[in-house]
């Protein structure tokens, strides 16, 4: 409680002290909008955006510029709405949105505990610092210690309580949530856990991977999203399913059914779930939670795996994204898992091309917004430094812009993983703590700016009058078209 209160003072007194900063802000957007009258908006006018931020960082110091964002986001009236999508774009109010975002996946055991819940409020409040717009996080943990679901249908009220401050907490820095419903790793529960409970009613069960196929596995499964989806949160009083500070359901971290390589089991699940989750909750969009694999829908694009055998894991990146009902396509990027743990440049020339090859996949093939939903390298890899962890996450983020500037399906990322000091002890090696990685925050707000800027562009130019140059613009700009 004095944390948020002494918080909620900063940011008062942030709001009165940088009026001058945001009509510099405002400077930018009306020469931006007259830029756009004579020139493309999608390539000129979003290399003046960059050039314009790169001179705001000669004239703004580096904490000025995150406060900044946060004023930029309140100029946005009504903007706490639900996001959804518009062709390959994601929307809001029916205005683009490109997030910048992280993953923390233990925001809710932290939440159930008084002596860690503050790390959940410094956590959201270091993020939106740095314009972080959406967090990726666990809404599960089944049968495990703190275990949310205790049971097939046995929940502990405490912990989703806890859960029910994560959201909370998460709409006062205004940053929005990616939920993810199971997990395909043991950790949490996960696949194990369900395998586990269905052995225990006396099932015969030969594989965790009977959790796909399982009739009575499924219903454990679609019995814990409805719990989730109708929980009304102790804090705001709101319905999971018609809070906006959802982004989207994401049906499991990172599955994966290796004892059917065709992929049609894994195809078969997804396709019951997707239907189950839009059918209770058809406002909020839904994601699958996979790393990106390409399957045997695709032999020609085998060759950007990362190797032979993510064909072998069950998943296949296009067909899975086919499913009627899935909103957008999802993807993770961990060179130093797939390729080779050693640091090198083949982790960077590998990070372009498995981006390239699925921002343009999901324009061509599956017409919707792709993400990097997570993403980093581990300080444990050898031969790791600080600035190849800084040459990646710009890899990244330069990968996206290039998308972005040209109306492209590259919607945005999620690094993994952001940590709040304190908690080096969950740290798997990939945390970042912003106070203790000043380049790296750098460059992690100069990323939200250009965002936020592009954003806010986007909306002033409907708002002045646009010159609707072809069809892509005119998607861009107007969503009654």
């Amino acid at each position: 409680m004095v944390a948020r209160r002494q918080m909620s003072s900063t940011m008062d007194t942030d709001r009165i002290g940088f009026g001058l900063k945001i009509m510099f802000l405002v400077v930018i957007f009306v020469v931006s909008i007259n830029s756009s009258k004579s020139a493309d908006f999608h390539t000129a006018g979003f290399e003046q955006i960059e050039t314009t931020v790169e001179e705001m960082e000669n004239h703004l110091s580096y904490s000025s510029t995150s406060e900044s964002i946060f004023m930029l986001n309140d100029m946005e009236e009504d903007s706490w709405q639900m996001v959804g999508k518009k062709g390959n774009q994601f929307v809001v109010n029916g205005q683009p949105f490109y997030l910048n975002g992280f993953n923390t996946y233990w925001l809710m055991v932290f939440a159930a505990d008084n002596s860690t819940k503050g790390k959940v409020t410094e956590l959201f409040q270091q993020a939106a610092s740095v314009g972080l717009t959406v967090c990726r996080t666990w809404a599960f943990n089944d049968g495990q210690w703190r275990a949310l679901q205790k049971s097939p249908g046995v929940y502990d009220e405490e912990v989703f309580k806890a859960l029910d401050f994560v959201v909370s907490e998460a709409k006062k820095h205004k940053i929005r949530l990616i939920l993810s419903l199971c997990n395909n790793w043991e950790a949490y529960g996960g696949k194990a856990q369900y395998v586990k409970w269905g052995k225990a009613a006396g099932l015969n069960l030969t594989s965790d991977d009977d959790f796909f196929s399982h009739p009575t596995l499924r219903s454990y499964y679609k019995a814990h999203v409805k719990m989730v989806l109708n929980r009304v949160n102790a804090f705001t009083n709101i319905t999971y399913k018609e809070d906006p500070t959802i982004f989207a359901w994401e049906l499991m971290n990172e599955p994966r059914c290796t004892s059917d390589p065709s992929g049609d089991k894994l195809q078969s699940w997804i396709q019951e779930m997707v239907v189950y989750v839009k059918r209770m909750d058809p406002k909020h969009m839904v994601e699958i939670g996979l790393e990106g694999f390409y399957g045997p829908s695709a032999p020609d694009r085998a060759q950007f795996n990362p190797n032979s055998y993510a064909t072998q894991v069950g998943t296949d990146f296009l067909r899975n994204h086919q499913v009627l009902g899935v909103d957008f396509a999802s993807v993770h990027i961990y060179a130093d898992s797939w390729v080779s743990q050693t640091i090198s440049d083949a982790h960077i020339q590998f990070t372009k091309s498995w981006m390239a090859a699925h921002i343009e996949d999901a324009e061509r093939y599956l017409q919707m917004p792709v993400i990097f939903g997570e993403f980093g390298v581990s300080t444990k890899d050898p031969g790791y430094s600080s600035s190849f962890r800084d040459t990646l996450i710009n890899t990244v983020y330069r990968s996206l812009l290039n998308s972005t500037k040209t109306g492209g399906s590259g919607a945005g990322s999620l690094v993994w993983q952001l940590f709040p000091e304190g908690t080096d002890y969950m740290d798997d090696g990939y945390a970042i703590v912003l106070s203790k990685s000043p380049s790296t925050s750098h460059i992690i707000s100069l990323h939200s700016t250009r965002l936020a800027i592009f954003n806010s562009r986007c909306k002033w130019n409907c708002k002045w009058g646009c010159k609707k140059k072809d069809a892509l613009e005119t998607d861009l700009y107007h969503d009654d078209l």
